[in-house]
């Protein structure tokens, strides 16, 4: 017994030896790559929190907006990390909120957010500039959480204010957002549960996968697309859309504003109301790539102002009812290639009338299909205007393919009076008139 005693003692004596070794072997001393992240005080993580929402087996059921943003919410809270939603549709009657470093994915071809009816009504007094609550003559329909819009006929557009309903004592209507402007009843200023479906403020980092957004236009009025779309971003720098659909949407498809370095990446943007997709308001750098526009009631790529140095490239813009693709106020800078833009009503490609310091310069577009563009009235399948400089128009294939007697895409390209320098290069071009140039200078032509 005694033998057994000392053998059982130095056998824990040696494991406790070895394991005080193998301690002071392990190495946790910070790697040479491991560097903190640039606004936290910590490194990369691995492992970042992924909550799934979904109708069934999911940690968070509900088939509901209030389910959705329950979700991004949390992980938001635990500083970022995935939201996967389950197939099936979801009714919007707020937007999905997005928040910083959370991205958002759906199921391929199977997570559908709809958005609910709207109401409209008159408001029974003037929404003051600043004021949080507005006064509607009927309230039926705006319940509290719902998303509501507020505007009036002389201020709209960036004056809108889209908020959320947080109260309601009557007839009366506290909202989470001040007005951004005076609404006056005199200006027939009315509120409306419209909204996007989808919202992004102040952004960084954040992804949305695989959605597919249901607009509803029929129960629902207009929400002009600089505050609203099916899918809106304001400040959302670096977001990346990817594989998402906006169709029926009353209103624009996708819009973008004040948003620098957006990616928008094999999107549909189809029979939306207005525009079909939306980048303005000084976002810069946009990429815009094999996305399909299609049958939107507006211009099927519109650059609103002071888009510059984007690349769009390998889009589809068809059987929009505005121009394929529209340039303007200060849009410099943008390479434009291998695009389709085809049987749109207005025109294939129009760039702006703009003063001289306002004008879309330098914009380059390469290796285009413009064909079948106009409807009604003879167009052009590239319009110059303003005192646009500097163009380069390289390898396109301008034509109309339709029977003679129905051909409206008569011109090929046509450069008003004020135009500056238009370089074209190895064009192919097919039309009654392959170039119109109206300007007393000559052309710069490579040939």
């Amino acid at each position: 017994m005694k033998n057994l005693k000392s053998l059982l003692w130095l056998m824990l004596w040696a494991s406790a030896w070895t394991f005080g070794a193998d301690q002071e072997q392990l190495d946790f001393s910070p790697r040479p790559d491991e560097r903190q992240l640039p606004t936290r005080m910590h490194s990369a993580m691995k492992e970042r929190p992924v909550v799934r929402v979904g109708q069934v087996d999911a940690e968070i059921v509900g088939r509901d907006n209030r389910a959705l943003q329950a979700a991004v919410d949390y992980v938001a809270g635990l500083g970022g990390g995935i939201v996967e939603i389950g197939p099936g549709e979801y009714l919007m009657r707020d937007p999905l909120h997005l928040r910083p470093f959370v991205s958002v994915r759906g199921t391929p071809d199977k997570t559908i957010l709809r958005k609910a009816d709207g109401v409209v009504s008159p408001l029974a007094i003037d929404g003051d500039f600043g004021e949080e609550q507005i006064t509607v003559r009927d309230p039926k329909g705006f319940e509290v959480g719902c998303g509501v819009a507020i505007w009036s006929d002389k201020e709209n557009y960036f004056h809108a204010t889209v908020a959320r309903i947080t109260g309601r004592n009557g007839n009366i209507l506290s909202i989470d957002r001040p007005l951004n402007a005076d609404c006056m009843v005199s200006d027939n200023a009315k509120a409306a549960t419209v909204f996007p479906v989808v919202s992004g403020y102040d952004l960084q980092e954040v992804r949305i996968e695989h959605l597919i957004i249901e607009g509803n236009k029929e129960h629902n009025v207009n929400l002009n697309g600089c505050r609203g779309a099916g899918i809106f971003l304001y400040r959302g720098f670096g977001t990346v859309i990817d594989h998402c659909q906006v169709r029926d949407y009353n209103g624009d498809g996708i819009s973008f504003q004040q948003s620098n370095d957006v990616t928008v990446n094999e999107c549909l943007s189809e029979n939306n109301a207005s525009l079909g997709l939306h980048p303005g308001s000084g976002s810069q750098r946009p990429i815009v790539r094999k996305c399909l526009a299609r049958n939107n009631g507006g211009d099927g790529l519109f650059l609103c102002w002071r888009v510059r140095h984007g690349l769009f490239e390998d889009n589809i813009l068809e059987g929009n009812g505005g121009v394929g693709i529209s340039i303007g106020h200060k849009d410099t800078d943008n390479l434009l290639r291998q695009n389709q833009i085809r049987g749109n009503q207005s025109g294939g490609v129009l760039f702006r009338n703009e003063t001289l310091g306002m004008a879309p310069h330098r914009n380059r577009l390469e290796d285009n299909l413009i064909e079948n563009n106009g409807t009604n009235n003879i167009v052009a399948g590239i319009l110059i205007r303003g005192q646009t400089n500097d163009m380069i128009l390289r390898s396109n294939q301008i034509r109309d393919t339709r029977p003679v007697d129905t051909r409206r895409q008569t011109i090929g390209i046509q450069i008003e009076d004020n135009v500056g320098p238009v370089t074209l290069d190895n064009n192919a071009i097919d039309a009654k008139t392959p170039i119109r140039d109206q300007r007393k200078r000559e052309i710069r032509e490579k040939p």
